[in-house]
């Protein structure tokens, strides 16, 4: 087992040619690309980051990556194989390490998808192989400072990093913990996923009780939504209706009653979607276009 494959090494310059330097490290000789770094010359110590590529060779980088053997990083998904697990860029040019599967959530569509991110670090096996390994609930206590009731009803973004049955922990982009209850979500986000959400408490060690659910103001209701569908599709943004128009009219052009049509466009009002002006109802934007 090569224990210097993950880490950041020091080694000889022991030869080169047109295209790289060779780096000997007890016993082990790692190819320098002369694309990436300064001249060196024979015997110079050099510095850099021990890995195998995905085409077998031994190789030394300058460009130093977060996760390594005994760090912690944040790193990218790349691609996912349900046979396998998840693949992770970690900054090389010419390798990504895998998350295995044992590591990851029973249900397949709770896994992360491509531009997902996990904290990880790596082992090496008695193969020589690096795999990606998640951090630990430690870590992120670690990262994480605690929440005060001043952070209530505050808009957050968070990474979903523990998915369990009582419900799903994030760490915030300010370093919180936070806990979405699954009342408090729509969907059960994936692991790995970034969602935002509002603070609706704090708990008394810190830690942000998070909603993923719109604000009864933001919301938008199906009808709201079909309405605003049909206006976007209209050649001017607008439409002869209101919610003084006759009670029929609206039945037989939208489908829904003319109590459901006024709840609509008052949602849409109140967001500033849609203006009513002289017997039509208009999208803003589209008013703003007629008043330039």
């Amino acid at each position: 087992m090569n224990k210097s494959l993950g880490n950041v090494i020091t080694g000889l310059v022991t030869d080169i040619n047109e295209k790289a330097y060779f780096i000997q490290k007890d016993g082990v000789t790692y190819k320098l690309p002369k694309t990436e770094t300064m001249d060196y010359q024979l015997g110079d110590t050099v510095e850099g980051f021990a890995y195998v590529a995905m085409n077998k060779d031994t190789m030394l980088t300058q460009e130093i990556p977060a996760v390594r053997v005994g760090e912690f990083g944040w790193a990218t998904v790349s691609e996912t194989r349900k046979d396998l697990g998840v693949f992770m860029d970690i900054g090389l040019p010419d390798k990504e390490v895998v998350v295995s599967l044992d590591e990851l959530p029973t249900l397949k569509h709770l896994w992360p998808k491509k531009g997902d991110r996990l904290l990880i670090t790596i082992q090496v096996d008695e193969k020589d192989r690096m795999w990606g390994k998640q951090a630990p609930e430690s870590v992120f206590e670690s990262l994480s400072q605690k929440g005060d009731e001043g952070l209530n009803n505050k808009n957050i973004t968070g990474t979903a990093y523990r998915l369990k049955l009582v419900g799903t922990y994030i760490l915030t982009s300010d370093n919180y913990l936070g806990f979405v209850h699954p009342s408090e979500r729509k969907d059960e986000p994936r692991l790995g996923e970034v969602v935002s959400g509002r603070v609706i408490g704090v708990r008394s060690d810190g830690i942000l009780n998070v909603s993923l659910m719109p604000r009864a103001h933001e919301a938008i209701s199906d009808d709201a939504g079909m309405l605003l569908a049909i206006l976007e599709r209209t050649p001017t943004g607008s439409f002869p209706y209101t919610d003084k128009s006759d009670a029929n009219e609206i039945r037989e052009r939208f489908g829904i009653s003319k109590a459901q049509f006024k709840r609509a466009l008052g949602n849409l009002m109140k967001q500033r979607k849609i203006v009513q002006q002289d017997g039509e109802t208009r999208l803003v934007e589209a008013t703003n276009e007629d008043q330039k």
